[in-house]
């Protein structure tokens, strides 16, 4: 026994309470230096098992807490502390808690901790009080919960059910005490659970799922289970299954998957129609177009009134209008039916640029309107689809045309970002969209303007989700900024990845090969 810096060494062994002393010192670990006979009993272990021992390596970390906590409070005010709260270690001594003494130095500094135990009185009368108290609560908890409760001995027979799942399932409990647990499961299910509880039986770990149960008017719920084991004094062990039942949320969940299937199947439908119709749709389409261009023309000879002239150029912008109209449709329906695929080749964005910008140009020089380009000189190329680049291109372009104001300039930039993003921007002067209308200009058939505001010329609405749904098949984002009065900019970035030439692009490239291979 190590020399204690407590007074009275005799009576501190004496003491019929648990006892010990760590030393300041050693903190956080708090190192025992002395312990009473009753302190190695409640320890429930031998004198080198503790004495000169961390107390955080004579007990586990959850109850050490406690002693780690009331040890700070105790050095910081220099004044005793009270532990309430404490574990009764496995044949070790009961204790109801402990007060904490400091021990202090001339200089007023506190070295130790004297650790007193106090003292439970154990009788018969307060053991059975204590264990009636306990039989009390959980009873009330078995029997006011609002999940079903049912509990199995070693041989999965029902031992107890408590009234919630009586209430629940239609059942009385001489119909279910001392009846297998499987009859109330599913028969398909029935030979899984049995497999389940004997697994359970011999592992003891908890566990839960789904599964089926039968209610006693024939019908099956759906019910979560959670499964606990329960091991009696005397060695006898019983399995706690509560039960809840999720037959509703289930339900509910099949009626959204199917109407969610339906939908899906719908809107795959009109897609696959729409698709199918391209050719019937377009052909006579074209002829109108084609024949108009000849009769405008007169290349046959002359039509003899010149009114017949001007309704031709009527019919023939008309029907170019239908067209563009019905593109735009169709390739909408493509892409949400899948059946769009990236034709991929590496091209010069600048050039594409000019080209559509060239597209443009009349349609901007008669309303007035200036194009002006901004290009980054050095811009690397694209590794992207190029018909569908240009048509977002259009779109885009097309648009700030049909929205600016006489005199007004729309601005085509492109260049590269801190991020190794290729960066497109179209940017006009024109009519802008309310900013609370934005998120429809970018849904399909989504239009904010009435054809007043927009010279007369009424679109589909697609133009903009178009281009967005294409630009998202590369991998990249469509964002527009925008405010009434104020224009549009419409910004669109292009990942890293199809920057020919950046490190994104060259692991890709590499990648693809080595699949290739």
């Amino acid at each position: 026994m190590s020399h204690t810096p407590v007074d009275h060494a005799a009576l501190f062994q004496a003491m019929p309470v648990p006892r010990f002393v760590v030393d300041v010192a050693s903190a956080p670990r708090y190192v025992i230096v002395d312990a009473n006979g009753k302190a190695l009993e409640y320890f429930n272990r031998l004198e080198r098992e503790v004495v000169n021992v961390a107390l955080q390596d004579v007990m586990e970390a959850a109850p050490y807490r406690y002693f780690e906590q009331s040890f700070e409070v105790a050095l910081k005010q220099k004044k005793a502390v009270s532990i309430q709260t404490v574990p009764d270690f496995p044949g070790g001594l009961r204790v109801h808690g402990f007060w904490i003494n400091p021990i202090l130095n001339e200089k007023r500094e506190v070295t130790f901790l004297d650790v007193i135990a106090q003292p439970v009185a154990v009788t018969p009368s307060s053991l059975q009080r204590e264990r009636d108290d306990a039989i009390s609560l959980l009873t009330s908890v078995f029997d006011v919960s609002e999940v079903g409760i049912i509990v199995t001995d070693q041989n999965q027979r029902i031992v107890r059910v408590n009234d919630s799942f009586v209430r629940i399932y239609g059942w009385n409990r001489n119909e279910l005490v001392g009846h297998p647990f499987v009859e109330l499961v599913s028969p398909d299910e029935r030979e899984q659970a049995k497999k389940s509880h004997d697994e359970f039986t011999k592992s003891g770990i908890r566990s839960s799922g789904e599964m089926k149960m039968m209610r006693k008017d024939g019908g099956i719920a759906n019910v979560l289970f959670t499964t606990a084991a329960l091991e009696l004094s005397n060695g006898r062990r019983f399995q706690v299954t509560t039960i809840m039942d999720i037959t509703l949320r289930k339900q509910m969940e099949m009626t959204l998957r199917v109407a969610k299937e339906q939908a899906d199947a719908a809107n795959h439908a009109k897609s696959s129609f729409l698709a199918n119709m391209s050719h019937e749709l377009r052909t006579p389409l074209n002829a109108i177009i084609g024949f108009s261009e000849l009769m405008q023309n007169e290349t046959f000879g002359p039509l003899g009134q010149p009114k017949y002239i001007e309704y031709l150029g009527d019919i023939h912008l008309s029907a170019r209008h239908l067209l563009e109209i019905i593109n735009e449709v169709l390739d909408m329906s493509k892409i949400e039916a899948g059946r769009v695929e990236l034709d991929e080749d590496i091209f010069d964005v600048g050039q594409l640029m000019q080209a559509v910008a060239r597209m443009m140009d009349s349609r901007a020089f008669s309303g007035g309107i200036k194009i002006v380009q901004d290009i980054q000189s050095d811009l690397p190329p694209l590794f992207a689809d190029p018909r569908l680049m240009r048509q977002v291109l259009i779109n885009l372009a097309g648009n700030a045309v049909k929205f600016s104001n006489t005199g007004g300039t729309i601005h085509m930039r492109a260049n590269m970002q801190p991020d190794g993003c290729m960066r497109i921007v179209v940017a006009d002067e024109g009519v802008g969209i309310p900013k609370d209308r934005i998120h429809e200009a970018l849904e399909p058939f989504g239009q904010v303007h009435q054809p007043v505001e927009t010279k007369g010329l009424q679109g589909t609405g697609l133009g903009l989700p178009l281009a967005k749904a294409m630009v998202e098949m590369h991998g990249g984002t469509l964002g527009l900024v925008s405010d009434l009065g104020q224009g549009t900019i419409v910004t669109i970035d292009m990942p890293a990845v199809r920057v020919v030439g950046s490190p994104d692009w060259q692991k890709y490239q590499a990648k693809t090969t080595e699949k290739a291979l």
